[in-house]
């Protein structure tokens, strides 16, 4: 059975199928071909990455007759990557199962290559083919620390084996960078559990329903919302909503206006998606998985 290697993000699912050969032999197709045609291969072998022994390598699918016999002969050599376009890269952080470790590893190391095989987290070797991330803004308001939606992104990537890869491109909101940008004497703040700072400036929070007094709102729709239902007017308001500012590309983004009992947590209009305020890692990860299908829908590992 042939090897899946057509399209960008070129992932093995299981590195299991990715075998390491030290070869003495050229690493054109003619000596790769000539090398292996007719020799034994472990079930599971689909890839092998062929080192010379002098820092090069080659990376080559192979096919084998026979694919239940535990060992059976290659019946077919496909060179995917020469050593001109093939690079071999040593990260023992990266993680060679999760296909945005690799591309991240890739992009660090050798971001001119075609093809790069890792040696990563517990040795393990896989490789990716034709990197090309996937670049997902995430737009988030700042304090707290750290934007807690970027955070949960990252962490459902880094666990994620079935998406292609990803990069995430943070957008933050600092709110003490607006207010700057919208000077005033007093500030009405959703809450003070961010525990933003404004320098010079009085500060107010709308969760501890102040008395009413003479100030700018920086929240979003649900904040005016509140303010009228405790005062009966609306003040002069800085929105800080990060959905309201459109969206070029790839977007992921929270709205405290969302009700997850409705939406079953994620609002779509392409190209963003937006999660509640407060939402689970499982939301985030429903969030992601409809950006990487409107991008990439028929991606699987190779």
């Amino acid at each position: 059975m042939s090897a899946t290697t057509t399209g960008p993000n070129v992932v093995p699912g299981r590195y299991r199928g990715v075998s390491v050969a030290r070869v003495a032999t050229g690493l054109d197709e003619v000596s790769l071909r000539a090398h292996f045609l007719g020799r034994d291969a472990y079930w599971k072998t689909r890839f092998v990455a062929v080192l010379p022994g002098d820092g090069s390598v080659a990376l080559v699918g192979v096919d084998r007759d026979e694919p239940d016999a535990l060992f059976a002969p290659i019946t077919g050599v496909r060179l995917l990557a020469g050593p001109d376009e093939c690079a071999l890269v040593h990260d023992p952080e990266c993680d060679t199962a999760i296909p945005s470790d690799l591309a991240r590893a890739a992009g660090e190391h050798a971001p001119g290559a075609r093809a790069v095989v890792v040696q990563g987290r517990y040795e393990h070797v896989n490789f990716i083919l034709d990197p090309r991330p996937l670049a997902i803004t995430v737009r988030e308001v700042v304090p707290p620390h750290p934007a807690k939606l970027i955070d949960q992104a990252r962490r459902m990537i880094a666990v994620t084996e079935s998406w292609p890869p990803i990069r995430l491109e943070p957008e933050v909101v600092d709110l003490p960078g607006l207010a700057a940008r919208h000077p005033a004497e007093h500030y009405l703040l959703p809450c003070r559990g961010g525990g933003a700072e404004i320098p010079g400036a009085r500060l107010s929070y709308l969760d501890e329903h102040p008395d009413r007094a003479d100030w700018t709102q920086l929240g979003c729709e649900r904040s005016r919302q509140i303010h009228h239902a405790f005062y009966g007017t609306d003040a002069p308001r800085v929105d800080l909503c990060p959905r309201t500012s459109p969206a070029s590309g790839p977007l992921l983004t929270k709205c405290c206006l969302q009700q997850e009992e409705l939406t079953h947590g994620v609002e779509a209009g392409a190209p963003w998606v937006a999660v509640p305020w407060g939402s689970s890692l499982e939301v985030v990860r429903d969030a992601l998985d409809l950006l990487v299908k409107e991008a990439y829908p028929t991606w699987s590992p190779a």
